[in-house]
């Protein structure tokens, strides 16, 4: 008997990662040799710091080749556990026994998931997102509610709109700040308001802060920093973004103590520990501040002339709507009423490709049809012309 995979139930309704699939996309169409400019990028264009890569050939010359503990190595954590404490206003101190350590913040994100979220319980997500979020829940077995920001408001969530869309199944919501898609970045109030709404719901909060050090307007403020209680927050974050270490696969959870340890039980079915050299590569990053410093700012500071170059591209279209980039390393843009197309972004997505060889990512990966992700961690001259080839498409000059 000839067996034929159906997928099972619990990735049936599951979709590939968009981002992902536009970023394969633009390595394919550059190895068949077409000069296209790629603004999907969701990752820092700069090679890692020497002195981090220099840690990491030091560890493994000095055998950190083995398995570690679970949830991370000690030092790593205290390390972690150190730097949340310079954020933390309020509560006793964070300790190396509540962080875990994970192959990347999404697998932290996925981690917090499945341990605080089940069949029945609902979770509110601030729309647009990272399109991870909604899998995530659903991988779960829970609901994804996705709760749309308005334009006005830079696409953010309000409190009053988070309470609106809460209902007795409610358990939890995901907060990114800086965002990905927007570049968005809440303020002190609007993230005081949104934490003390949970408090006193009884809600679980997923505080993904991989973006937290690249922002460009007073910085960005952590959820550590404003909190009055950690029993219902959980805080992910990571190496991948700041210190440009994508793919040395480290991020991490901070979560009250026993919720910690129902992550790392669950991570210890799933992958065990994260790769011990890249876990030593982490802890450079964050034990060696001021080399860290050094080259955190540096490549914020390139964003950021970057941000303001294609900002400055985009004044001579005044026509093109896009949400103002306060942090991270993207710009939103509506591009809805394109050709009549039900998915304008989409449409779009394809027309800025073929006729204008530029890659972005299409809004509908965010539940934001009308609206497409470009990214400006590439070079500036770079930037600024995939940015300007994407105006002249959307208003036809």
């Amino acid at each position: 008997m000839t067996l034929v995979f159906q997928p099972s139930a619990n990735i049936a309704r599951l979709k590939e990662s968009a981002t992902l699939a536009v970023a394969a996309k633009a390595r394919a169409l550059k190895a068949a040799g077409q000069a296209i400019i790629d603004l999907g990028a969701g990752e820092p264009d700069f090679d890692t710091p020497a002195f981090i890569r220099h840690a990491a050939s030091t560890a493994i010359e000095a055998g950190a080749t083995r398995y570690t503990n679970t949830e991370g190595i000690l030092p790593l954590r205290e390390a972690i556990a150190a730097d949340a404490n310079r954020l933390l206003a309020h509560g006793a101190p964070i300790t190396a026994a509540e962080v875990v350590v994970s192959n990347g913040s999404k697998q932290s994100l996925y981690n917090a998931c499945v341990c605080c979220f089940g069949p029945g319980d609902e979770v509110l997500i601030p729309t647009p997102a990272w399109t991870s979020y909604y899998e995530m829940i659903e991988l779960a077995r829970a609901v994804s509610v996705p709760v749309f920001g308005d334009e006005a408001n830079d696409l953010k969530v309000t409190v009053d709109q988070l309470a609106a869309a809460a209902t007795p199944r409610t358990k939890g919501l995901m907060l990114n700040s800086p965002s990905n898609p927007t570049g968005a970045v809440y303020t002190r109030d609007e993230l005081t308001a949104i934490l003390d709404l949970a408090v006193k719901k009884g809600w679980w909060v997923l505080a993904d802060e991989i973006y937290l050090r690249i922002a460009y307007e007073g910085g960005a403020q952590s959820a550590l920093e404003v909190t009055k209680t950690r029993e219902n927050l959980i805080v992910i974050n990571g190496v991948a973004k700041a210190y440009a270490m994508t793919g040395w696969r480290i991020g991490w959870s901070i979560a009250p103590l026993a919720v910690s340890k129902a992550m790392t039980a669950f991570q210890s079915h799933t992958t065990s520990n994260a790769a011990a050299v890249s876990q030593h590569a982490a802890l450079a990053a964050l034990a060696r501040q001021v080399e860290a410093d050094e080259a955190v700012n540096h490549m914020v500071n390139e964003f950021r002339s970057r941000r303001d170059a294609v900002v400055a591209a985009l004044a001579a279209f005044p026509t093109v709507r896009y949400v103002h980039p306060a942090g991270a390393f993207y710009l939103y843009i509506n591009v809805a009423g394109f050709r009549g197309a039900a998915d304008a972004g989409a449409a779009f997505a394809a027309a800025v490709l073929e006729e204008h060889q530029v890659v972005v990512v299409p809004g509908s990966a965010f539940l934001t049809p009308d609206w497409i992700r470009a990214s400006y961690a590439t070079t500036e001259s770079i930037a600024v012309e995939g940015v300007t080839r994407i105006a002249r498409c959307f208003t036809g000059a």
